[in-house]
């Protein structure tokens, strides 16, 4: 039960993701959670330092699709700036967005890899059908009050992980505080 919530790789940034780290692992297809993985919560706009960071791994031949408990016209919004396919209401840590957004992508799941901030539903809902996760730092303090409640959870759930040595520092990428 403990390996459902271990990512396999922890960063503090995206930008600490190397192309070659996920093509070694046979990946051609990622899926990104959107609201504090590429784009703020409480943003309307992401960053150009994200919009290049993606569309360089549009061009490295990466297929994308966002998957979000959002609402569709903010994840389709976002998913229009690079022409990608969009999960809206998956519900995570179900299993059916996660399927949709791998079917969107036309690949297997041993080909998708999963990016994103929350350990209950994106890295749950990741390692609940054998994809390989990456949790990510939050980009912003600023989150869905439901979300702080989980935040809390979050941080108990990482001391009971490594006291019993599921998460490694072998899985950490950077220096960083989780």
């Amino acid at each position: 039960m403990y390996n459902l919530l271990c990512p396999h790789m922890i960063l503090n940034s995206l930008h600490d993701l190397e192309y070659h780290q996920l093509k070694e692992l046979g990946i051609e297809g990622i899926i990104f959670d959107l609201d504090n993985t590429i784009i703020p919560w409480d943003q309307q706009q992401m960053s150009p330092e994200i919009i290049e960071w993606v569309n360089a791994l549009l061009k490295e031949g990466f297929k994308i699709c966002l998957l979000s408990n959002n609402m569709g016209k903010r994840v389709k919004d976002i998913a229009e700036i690079f022409n990608v396919p969009f999960v809206s209401r998956a519900y995570k840590p179900a299993k059916s967005g996660f399927r949709h957004a791998i079917a969107a992508m036309e690949l297997s799941q041993d080909q998708v890899a999963v990016i994103g901030d929350q350990l209950f539903t994106d890295i749950l809902g990741g390692n609940r059908i054998g994809l390989i996760t990456i949790w990510v730092r939050p980009l912003s303090a600023q989150e869905f009050i439901g979300t702080k409640i989980t935040r809390r959870l979050e941080r108990l759930a990482v001391r009971v992980l490594k006291a019993k040595g599921f998460i490694s520092k072998s899985a950490i990428i950077k220096n960083n505080n989780y």
